[in-house]
């Protein structure tokens, strides 16, 4: 229904943005809504899927054609629904995902939150050797420089909160936040950086 928005950045929160068009504020769900904050007040063009079940409708955004292609491929695999795929992307290693697909690395896949041995099973059987168009120069502007926020280390713990707060969202249990914080903490980063950075942690 809809392909993209372009819009101004109007709202950014640990699990979604608001983009404002024509007077009207689009919520939509993305993988790492802080990579928008630097869009704030800005003209933001963003890739949608527009999802629709019984009970939920909701809007789905993505930074390229690439990663709404994954995303719509993973909703195909039985067990995975919106929540987990964002959580699988948000990690920001998406070659890593087709690659760990491709090569039948259950350990790999079994890291994400939500995804068990029986789900990453079904991954494998249902995406392997259909994912391979996405590879080249798969998202080479996530998580890039020029998205990364710099602050002051008198941000940093309002920075690592809003982190904690997205790792939530995105599924992560508190046992498994409480163990990469102690390696958060020891340096001054942005909330994308410390995000990227536990996810980092959390899949190794």
């Amino acid at each position: 229904m809809f392909d993209f928005i372009n819009g101004k950045m109007n709202f950014v929160s640990p699990e979604y943005v608001v983009l404002e068009n024509n007077g009207i504020g689009y919520l939509i769900h993305t993988p790492n809504p802080f990579i928008y904050s630097e869009k704030l007040g800005k003209e933001t063009l963003i890739y949608t899927y527009y999802y629709v079940r019984e009970d939920v409708i909701a809007l789905y955004g993505f930074s390229s054609r690439e990663e709404k292609a994954l995303f719509t491929n993973l909703l195909n695999v039985s067990g995975i629904g919106p929540k987990g795929a964002l959580a699988i992307l948000a990690s920001g290693q998406p070659e890593q995902v087709v690659q760990a697909i491709e090569n039948e690395d259950e350990s790999f896949l079994i890291k994400f939150p939500g995804v068990g041995k029986k789900t990453a099973r079904q991954m494998i059987l249902d995406l392997k050797g259909k994912l391979h168009k996405l590879v080249p120069d798969l998202f080479p502007n996530l998580f890039s420089q020029d998205q990364i926020l710099h602050t002051s280390q008198s941000d940093t713990t309002d920075e690592l909160e809003e982190a904690i707060l997205a790792l939530k969202a995105l599924g992560y249990a508190e046992k498994e936040i409480k163990k990469v914080v102690p390696e958060l903490k020891k340096q001054e980063l942005s909330t994308d950086q410390y995000i990227r950075l536990a996810l980092q942690k959390l899949l190794k």
